[in-house]
């Protein structure tokens, strides 16, 4: 099942972590939530009035497990995965998370939930354009977080850059899951000072503001 949250973009909540579906001229899916919520993602499809095969894209905010686990689902169907350069080699396989840091360590012990997709994974940069969306690097809570935001759709998808804890507010990434969180504290503050004004924040975790998004964020940095 899915919620609107506004004209084209909707929103799974998938019990402790978030995925979206927007429909921006291509058909997209904001991360992917863990391996068992395969079906909660097709299904919500199907309640947006759409098909499987109608998904073009997948953007991935970063790697972890319970934003990239139900890639599998998607095996087999004409689409392609976008994800933070540096974080590309997780998701593809080609690089395992490092164990010198305690983030990485919690990575590894999930590793058993992920596998690379059989789709094609495209690298994005600062600045790059996938659609309407303009790929913003944040990292810290992963070194290659990245955060999607479509001035057309006056939406912003913020991955874990920051939470909601149930209190109506912004709070960054902490320290147990971010491998760095004074470059969590740089990533907003860059954010803050790039992005154009939005009104639907979706963060990962959380419920996610379907107004003043950008101003919710903004009052993150007044708070540092």
């Amino acid at each position: 099942m899915v919620t609107p949250l506004a004209d084209d973009v909707w929103w799974y909540d998938l019990r402790g972590t978030n995925a979206y579906l927007v429909d921006d001229g291509a058909l997209t899916l904001v991360d992917t939530g863990m391996r068992w919520h395969a079906s909660d993602l097709i299904g919500g499809l199907r309640d947006a009035g759409f098909e499987l095969r109608d998904l073009d894209r997948v953007l991935l905010t970063h790697f972890d497990v319970d934003h990239v686990g139900g890639l599998r689902a998607f095996d087999g169907v004409d689409l392609t995965v976008y994800v933070g350069a540096a974080d590309a080699p997780l998701v593809t396989g080609e690089a395992k998370p490092p164990l010198s840091n305690h983030k990485g360590l919690i990575q590894r012990l999930g590793g058993p939930l992920t596998s690379p997709p059989d789709n094609p994974v495209e690298p994005v940069e600062d600045g790059d354009s996938v659609g309407t969306f303009t790929v913003y690097e944040t990292p810290g809570h992963t070194p290659g977080h990245v955060c999607y935001v479509s001035e057309t759709l006056s939406a912003a998808f913020l991955g874990d850059l920051v939470v909601e804890r149930g209190d109506g507010r912004f709070h960054p990434s902490p320290w147990l899951l971010s491998y760095d969180t004074v470059a969590v504290e740089q990533s907003v503050r860059s954010l803050v000072e790039r992005v154009p004004a939005f009104d639907v924040a979706a963060m990962g975790h959380g419920v996610p503001f379907q107004r003043d998004g950008s101003e919710r964020l903004a009052a993150v940095v007044e708070r540092l």
